[in-house]
């Protein structure tokens, strides 16, 4: 498989906005549409099968949330990146949905070029949040208590470092290259992060490090 082709399945129970999401699509040569869902039910089942490398994913639909199929893709262990597209702007979804291991998060009133660039991100690696929500994010993290300083973290010089490449927007694959370390061993170091801040996403790692390693 060509590293430089993105497979994509829409799963979205709006006709309109699913068939404009896929014109988009099809204007970037890197993108393969190879399916698109009208439920929850019939997405997951599609995304099990075909095993995209992208999957954009309706929050609120009729018969099972996104949530549920983000946690059924997640169950299945797929290695495919999961990004919300929905009108929601709550903070509590925001959350939900990260916390519930999506790659991204984005609104479907966003302009179709600023959306486009948000996926062509995601698909590279990068976790994507609409600008506007980022706010809301920080805020639920700091109703919560949090470590203050890398050293009540007591994170390593490593661990700092590997956070700061995480709040620049790099995947564990780019990281491990920046760092000339495996990804495998990213990997771990990502959970132990996680773990001192006692946090659940990398999202909420990247705001926490916005917050305490550059102010």
């Amino acid at each position: 498989m060509n590293d430089t082709v993105q497979r994509v399945l829409i799963v979205d129970d709006h006709p309109l906005f699913r068939k404009g999401l896929a014109q988009l699509l099809q204007t970037i040569p890197a993108f393969h549409l190879i399916g698109e869902a009208a439920s929850g039910t019939e997405g997951l089942r599609l995304a099990c099968e075909l095993q995209p490398d992208l999957l954009l994913l309706d929050l609120n639909m009729k018969d099972v949330s996104g949530l549920q199929v983000l946690r059924g893709v997640r169950d299945a262990q797929l290695d495919t990146r999961v990004v919300m597209i929905t009108v929601s702007d709550h903070g509590d979804d925001l959350v939900a949905a990260l916390r519930g291991g999506a790659d991204g998060y984005l609104l479907k009133d966003m302009e179709p070029e600023e959306m486009l660039e948000c996926v062509q991100n995601a698909a590279a690696g990068r976790v994507v949040v609409t600008d506007k929500l980022t706010h809301l994010l920080a805020a639920a993290l700091r109703t919560e208590r949090r470590p203050e300083s890398v050293g009540e973290a007591g994170l390593t010089e490593q661990e700092q470092r590997i956070l700061e490449l995480i709040a620049g927007g790099l995947s564990n694959k780019l990281i491990g290259r920046e760092l000339d370390i495996a990804e495998g061993t990213v990997k771990v170091h990502v959970k132990h992060i996680l773990r001192k801040l006692g946090l659940r996403s990398r999202v909420e790692a990247a705001v926490w490090a916005v917050e305490h390693l550059r102010g």
